[in-house]
């Protein structure tokens, strides 16, 4: 999906949420590719020029979570939980990445949470810690939205466009570079992810076929209420 669209329907889902007119609503998808900048984003921490972005058809928004800048594109499973925080929001952040975590764990990856830089780390012997999932939320009348981004079969190479996090020493990861062939597809994942965060939200998620809400291919889970 493009980046704007999806923006603007979590929004449209939140005030839903808000107004008591609709159910909380987890979206798994995939998006053509884009960089985003956070609240805090430092714009000098985008590398390359907007002529060279615009000729790989990488389109660039500033949006409303926290973090700095990031990018996301095919081969990368993007989740927003539009839910009512059930704690603080560090409860919430590290809700989603134990639920990851869980995912991640069934495929063989052992992962750690990183709270004061917002991620999921692998640890390689002989190397720095790689970055597979990033986090970014935005909270308004306790309502979520944004959510991560994990690294499945991305294309590594379109973050040496960026400083990843505004972290300069970072590297990142991906199940495709940890599993080789092993890796599953995006849209494999996505059942797996939405049963784990109903767990860990306690949120009883039922996939919701709404091609009112997204394009074809996207997963919706709501909640029964």
């Amino acid at each position: 999906m493009p980046y704007g669209a999806t923006a603007a329907l979590q929004e449209s889902l939140r005030q839903q949420v808000v107004a008591g007119l609709g159910p909380e609503t987890l979206l798994l998808l995939e998006h053509q590719p884009v960089i985003t900048l956070g609240r805090s984003a430092d714009a000098a921490h985008v590398l390359a020029a907007p002529e060279e972005l615009q000729g790989r058809g990488i389109t660039v928004h500033h949006t409303a979570r926290g973090g700095d800048v990031t990018y996301h594109g095919p081969g990368q499973l993007v989740g927003y939980p539009i839910i009512r925080l059930r704690g603080g929001i560090v409860g919430h952040m590290r809700a989603m990445a134990d639920g990851l975590a869980d995912v991640l764990a069934g495929h063989g990856i052992a992962v750690r949470w990183d709270r004061d830089a917002p991620g999921l780390w692998v640890d390689e012997a002989g190397a720095p810690p790689a970055k597979i999932a990033a986090f970014g939320v935005h909270v308004r009348q306790r309502v979520t939205i944004h959510g991560f981004a994990l690294n499945v079969t991305s294309d590594l190479n379109a973050f040496r466009l960026i400083v990843p996090c505004g972290l300069p020493d970072a590297r990142v990861t991906s199940m495709k570079q940890l599993l080789g062939d092993g890796a599953p597809a995006v849209d494999a994942l996505a059942e797996d992810v939405a049963q784990s965060f109903a767990r860990r939200f306690g949120i009883d998620f039922a996939r919701a076929d709404r091609d009112d809400l997204t394009a074809p291919g996207t997963f919706v889970a709501q909640s029964a209420s």
